[in-house]
């Protein structure tokens, strides 16, 4: 490596001068945040789903999402570099989506600008704990109607608000967790509300 000399003055690395924003993704068993972390990451995602087994059953509520046949036991991770509007990395942290592992959303939410609520209109109430979560850390967050396919009614954004008793200024959007310019709508979405929330 070269030292710079006077007429070569030295250069940031160009993703040194990027905003480095970490986002947490969380929601009920099977909402699909395994999913969207996949669908968005520029890296290979680090994943942690193991086979569901005999041993979930009484444990692990599958109704509505019969087809399952994995489940996070730890976290994903996944990341995605913008260039506009702002030059930014986003760090992607998926929560665990069982109850007994929620010990580990407060590690995972250490340092987070925000986060995404993963809502599944199939088991909406599932989403109350992460939309808890959030709120108890005053940690903005904005909420993603997950649409499957074969979803016997797709709702408002009005009607998603005032079934989980949402602020005013928590903002709600319907995405795909499967497509990827459906999740960057929500994650652009999300960090101007934080911005916003935090000046």
């Amino acid at each position: 490596m070269t030292s710079p000399s006077p007429d070569r003055p030295l250069q940031l690395d160009r993703a040194a001068q990027r905003f480095a924003l970490k986002i947490l993704i969380a929601g009920g068993f099977g909402a699909g945040k395994t999913t969207m972390v996949g669908a968005i990451s520029e890296i290979q995602p680090l994943t942690t789903e193991e086979r569901l087994t005999d041993r979930s059953i009484g444990v692990d509520d599958t109704a509505g999402i019969e087809h399952k046949s994995t489940t996070t036991v730890s976290l994903d991770f996944g990341r995605r570099t913008f260039t506009r509007p702002l030059p930014m990395t986003l760090f992607l942290f998926g929560t665990p989506g069982q109850d007994r592992f929620a010990f580990m959303w407060d590690e995972l939410a250490f340092g987070a600008v925000g986060g995404v609520v993963l809502a599944d209109t199939r088991r909406l109430a599932d989403a109350f704990t992460a939309l808890d979560f959030f709120e108890q850390r005053r940690v903005p967050f904005v909420v993603a109607v997950n649409e499957f396919d074969g979803a016997a009614h797709h709702y408002a954004a009005d009607e998603i608000r005032e079934a989980l008793d949402l602020p005013a200024d928590v903002p709600v959007a319907a995405c795909d967790a499967r497509d990827s310019r459906s999740v960057i709508t929500v994650l652009i979405t999300l960090v101007r509300h934080a911005l916003a929330t935090r000046t």
